[in-house]
């Protein structure tokens, strides 16, 4: 269900957080309204190990010198980022919009238990992908939901690079068994990772490209002209106009 639909993902990076506090249900909400297909977001765990939606380990962005895993999902729940949001769990957003897709990122170790309980509580595994840059935690939490999709971590999406530059297609079939797309940004430094060569071997194994972030107009029509499935944007609006130009 997750990557079923037809047509381009536009994943709301963190919701619309130009229009609301960051990963907070106004920002989804907003996000949705402007026509994302996907919502993005980063999973941590509370002190009493609830799954957080929080980007950073800490709330400096909102000036308060304390990190997630050392209060309650009640002390989080009083800490106000603005616009009258709050911090909220990753159960509220998932109860919050029954019908929507989320691309979660999961921070931290102590998240992965909380993250898949929140999941199968809301019955949601299959409108949701789990990703982390840790390829230990992401296997860890799809092992908790069996069939979730799943998108590489940082030392899959390595792999794959390599076995899309050397080797055949059974070696990359192999290094991308069970993934269900990759996810990631233009270029590293010097190095091109989206190339439509890239493009193309991801899809002879049958994995989509998704990448991030991409807020640039002429950034967004180059990548969708190499055949990328998914742009990951700050600018959901803009992504969505890109994309409606081009049909």
């Amino acid at each position: 269900m997750f990557l079923e639909s037809p047509g381009i993902r536009v994943f709301a990076h963190r919701g619309l957080a130009g229009e609301a506090p960051e990963n907070t249900l106004l920002a989804f909400l907003t996000a949705l309204s402007a026509g994302a297909t996907h919502l993005e977001t980063d999973v941590h765990a509370s002190l009493d190990a609830v799954a957080v939606i929080s980007h950073d380990p800490d709330l400096a962005r909102v000036g308060r010198d304390v990190r997630v895993n050392q209060l309650t999902m009640a002390e989080l729940k009083r800490v106000n980022l603005g616009n009258g949001q709050f911090v909220p769990s990753l159960p509220e957003a998932l109860d919050a919009f029954p019908e929507a897709l989320f691309n979660i990122d999961v921070k931290c170790d102590e998240a992965v238990v909380p993250t898949a309980q929140a999941i199968l509580a809301a019955g949601a595994t299959e409108r949701v992908l789990i990703t982390s840059f840790s390829e230990e935690r992401r296997r860890r939490a799809c092992d908790l939901l069996p069939g979730v999709a799943t998108s590489a971590s940082s030392q899959g999406v390595a792999k794959a690079l390599l076995a899309a530059s050397l080797g055949p297609p059974d070696v990359l079939r192999r290094v991308l068994r069970n993934i269900t797309a990759v996810q990631v940004p233009e270029r590293v430094g010097p190095l091109r990772i989206v190339t439509p060569h890239f493009v193309r071997r991801m899809h002879a194994v049958g994995v989509e490209v998704h990448v991030w972030t991409v807020n640039d107009v002429l950034a967004m029509r180059r990548l969708l002209d190499i055949g990328v499935d998914g742009l990951v944007t700050d600018r959901t609006e803009v992504a969505v106009a890109v994309i409606a130009e081009r049909s």
